[in-house]
């Protein structure tokens, strides 16, 4: 079996380090040039750094986005921003423009490049030409069905990257200019303002300011706004279409989010692993992956059926999820049996919550007591945001837990 890798989104330090203690074999990030989510707080130069040193001393893998489509001035900065990548032992680059791509080969041709899913590459033509050219991966574009990528392996010997859970996009690999047309923000510079999200009437010609709803609905619809793909059932499938890495999108979602998701497929990947012929989904690992804010899943283009799965929802803008992030455990007390806990949303004595752990299983709490964690006065609510507060448990709770209420 080829070594499978979950790859998993790093929007900045504080999530490289969640996705890294909660099961990831390797991390993407941007830094804060160059790379498609202008709309993450990004990496400089110092906490790039201080990421690839941590990633590395947990043996993951850091690969860095240079996947914007690229201006003669963005060419300016790129030989000295390559030389620090290399510098910082970065384990790849993410690119999909050609000029990008040939600055890499000339300058820094030990760097491997992965080809991105921007490039959109649906076929093995493609994906033989951009091997000649020195690519090492090619990260699918999202459109492919499984018989699609098996032919891709079969013809080209390359490793192959696929998208297997997060939100989509309505165009094509993400090349779309509505964004850009209506607001000036370029998503194809990485600030897309997710237009294809918003809420749309139709306006006839002759009857100005009367705005009928597409659909039955009153409020409107949001009919070009994707599900959210979600292929955990079908891992089996992909390993033996020829995918070896498995992506989860996702560099502006919460480290609730991102430690929910990736401990769900790092748990269902080594199911696989460990027995391939004896692989079945856990209803556990679909449970929490609802937990957190989501559209409607779907399996998007993946079973061959032109992507009828993964049409718009028409009904559906905003997120649903069966829990809400209150808490980051930072450390535990065993002299006193408590931990202490940094507030990211209000919860107060007497509520019930779930732990959720970077590994071993979830388990449940009820808190009976409150202290401030800087003057130990006695408190009955959080009531302050990040505020650093101590609660008494039963049991050992790991350093970067999460606290989170059931809905």
């Amino acid at each position: 079996m080829k070594k499978l890798e979950l790859l998993a989104p790093a929007g900045d330090l504080e999530k490289l380090k969640i996705a890294v203690l909660y099961g990831a074999d390797a991390v993407y990030l941007g830094g804060r040039q160059f790379s498609l989510r202008a709309g993450a707080a990004n990496f400089d130069y110092d906490d790039m750094l201080q990421g690839i040193e941590f990633a590395h001393s947990q043996h993951v893998k850091v690969y860095v986005a240079i996947n914007i489509f690229a201006h003669n001035v963005d060419l300016t900065g790129l030989p000295e921003y390559l030389e620090f990548l290399v510098g910082a032992g970065v384990d790849g680059v993410i690119a999909s423009d050609p000029g990008v791509i040939d600055t890499i080969m000339k300058l820094q041709p030990e760097l491997p490049i992965h080809l991105s899913t921007q490039a959109n590459t649906t076929n093995w033509a493609s994906t033989a030409f951009w091997k000649r050219m020195g690519v090492q991966r090619v990260v699918l574009a999202r459109e492919l069905s499984l018989e699609e990528i098996k032919e891709i392996s079969s013809r080209v010997e390359i490793e192959l990257e696929a998208f297997i859970h997060g939100a989509m996009c309505m165009s094509y690999s993400g090349r779309c200019l509505l964004s850009n047309y209506m607001t000036g923000r370029d998503a194809n510079q990485g600030d897309c303002a997710q237009s294809c999200r918003w809420k749309y009437h139709l306006l006839e010609e002759k009857r100005p300011g009367q705005y009928f709803p597409v659909e039955e609905d009153a409020r409107g619809t949001y009919f070009m706004s994707s599900k959210d793909l979600c292929l955990i059932e079908y891992i089996p499938q992909m390993v033996e279409a020829g995918v070896s890495s498995f992506k989860i999108e996702g560099r502006m979602k919460s480290i609730h989010y991102l430690a929910t998701v990736v401990k769900a497929y790092r748990q269902a990947l080594d199911a696989y692993i460990n027995n391939p012929a004896g692989y079945h989904i856990n209803q556990q690992w679909l449970d929490e992956i609802r937990k957190v804010s989501h559209r409607e899943y779907t399996t998007g283009f993946i079973l061959g059926d032109k992507g009828r799965t993964a049409t718009v929802n028409p009904g559906q803008n905003s997120y649903t999820r069966l829990a809400s992030f209150v808490g980051l455990v930072q450390s535990y007390n065993k002299d006193t049996g408590r931990i202490l806990v940094q507030q990211r949303n209000n919860f107060k004595v007497g509520d019930r919550l779930e732990i959720l752990s970077p590994t071993g299983e979830n388990q449940m709490i009820d808190v009976t007591d409150m202290y401030d964690g800087k003057t130990g006065e006695t408190l009955t609510v959080a009531p302050h945001p990040q505020q650093v507060v101590e609660l008494s448990v039963e049991r050992v709770v790991k350093p970067m837990s999460m606290l989170r209420r059931l809905e």
